[in-house]
């Protein structure tokens, strides 16, 4: 199931709240997640935990983040009919998906651990 949320919504922080601050979370994709207000948030959820999420701010992605690889894609693909998306700023960690789903790598060199998409 995909949900849209922002940190308005009342089950919000029941679904996202352990991964604001997760050392884990921000090890793996090298990146921090933040609840900024202006953020709308894609979730995929399996059995009502959170597989994959997706933030998006002013049609650009900001945060990106999965437990299984299969959900992102599904989350992104849903994405990409809903929203335009702006070239974005994102962590390397899941480059593939990326390519996988449509989106042009723009650049490759200029980032340690994160890739220009479009």
């Amino acid at each position: 199931m995909i949900l849209k949320m922002t940190n308005k919504d009342k089950d919000f922080y029941k679904y996202m709240g352990k991964f604001f601050g997760s050392r884990l979370v921000e090890k793996q994709i090298n990146d921090r997640i933040y609840d900024d207000d202006k953020k709308e948030w894609y979730l995929y959820l399996e059995s009502d935990n959170v597989e994959a999420f997706v933030s998006i701010e002013n049609k650009k992605i900001k945060n990106i983040y999965c437990y299984k690889e299969r959900s992102l894609e599904k989350l992104l693909k849903h994405i990409k009919k809903e929203e335009k998306i702006a070239t974005s700023i994102l962590t390397k960690k899941y480059q593939e998906i990326y390519i996988k789903c449509g989106f042009e790598i723009a650049n490759k060199e200029n980032y340690k651990n994160f890739i220009v998409i479009q």
